[in-house]
């Protein structure tokens, strides 16, 4: 176990800094990848559609789907992100629990190849486990959690993010918090752009112990929500006990009946923009599809040669003061 610095989590090199600064001109497009589910008009979840019941634009222009793999095998990398700060110490013992069977019913009894990594964070970010299959490991950090002061939960997200951008696979953000933050340097849209740029989905787990609006973190609820929809992912809003873990059921179904899908983008105008927006449909109509909202990348001029693609890098994110 070791704590995040931030000075260490986000140090990048000159070079690095530059790519990220300066737009590269170049003649390739890289494959741009979406996973998605989806679902019909009684919300039940639909695993056996075709590359051809799809359409995907960019920036509005329809894309060819070059690559399509259903309930697809492709390893997870989950990070587990849960909040424990002063707000949430009565109810800790209780998610970590629910936490813990999440684990357990996604490493046992999904891809060997499969890993989670272990987050906690209030007023500081703390990697607990890092990623792993070995679900012993990851249950003995959960019975050892505890936490005190702020809640810094854009930051925990930001970081968890860049943390996962490297790695292969399918990549999704789990967060179990009561949506309050306090303490964060970076904000909801830094936060969503690092998730983005990790083609990670997020689906935040508010434990909401207030059923009624007032007393309840509308704003950190909000926040988390549109995080989640940016990157194709759904928020819970369980009480503890039995709804918390049928929260948790739901994400492992969802993440065993996904859609990968990949195109390179073509004919899409050029734009100063670096981040395309997305659309993802599925051809009968009575179908709903959570999807990624957008992406930051290339854009491609119409005659498609060389001179008119550029990459477009997002500007380096700030640094959080120590």
């Amino acid at each position: 176990m070791f704590r995040l610095w931030v000075s260490a989590a986000l140090a990048v090199s000159t070079a690095a800094l530059l790519a990220q600064e300066t737009p590269v001109f170049r003649s390739n497009v890289n494959l741009v990848r979406v996973v998605a589910t989806v679902r019909d008009r009684t919300g039940a979840l639909i695993g056996a559609l075709n590359k051809d019941d799809f359409e995907i634009y960019d920036n509005g222009v329809r894309q060819e789907i070059a690559v399509f793999d259903r309930q697809t095998g492709q390893p997870l990398s989950v990070s587990l992100l849960v909040d424990v700060s002063g707000s949430t110490n009565i109810d800790l013992k209780y998610e970590t629990v629910s936490a813990a069977k999440f684990l357990h019913a996604l490493l046992m009894g999904g891809n060997p190849q499969d890993q989670a990594a272990l987050y906690s964070f209030d007023d500081a970010v703390q990697l607990e486990r890092n990623f792993t299959h070995n679900y012993a490991s990851l249950d003995a950090a959960l019975k050892k959690m505890h936490g005190s002061a702020g809640t810094s939960l854009y930051d925990a997200i930001f970081l968890a993010a860049r943390d996962l951008e490297s790695r292969q696979g399918r990549k999704v953000l789990v967060i179990v918090s009561d949506g309050g933050n306090t303490t964060s340097t970076y904000d909801t849209h830094q936060a969503l752009q690092a998730a983005q740029m990790a083609d990670a989905v997020i689906y935040p787990v508010v434990v909401m112990p207030i059923t009624n609006d007032a007393g309840r973190n509308i704003g950190g609820e909000n926040a988390l929500t549109f995080m989640a929809q940016g990157t194709g992912g759904r928020t819970f809003l369980p009480a503890l006990g039995k709804q918390l873990d049928k929260a948790f059921e739901d994400i492992i179904a969802e993440l065993r009946t996904e859609y990968v899908m990949g195109f390179y983008p073509h004919n899409v105008p050029l734009t100063k923009d670096k981040f395309h927006r997305l659309d993802v449909k599925a051809r009968r109509t009575e179908l709903q599809v959570s999807a990624r909202n957008g992406y930051y990348g290339d854009a491609e001029g119409d005659n498609s040669t060389p001179e008119a693609r550029v990459s477009l890098k997002p500007a380096a994110a700030p640094r959080k003061k120590q």
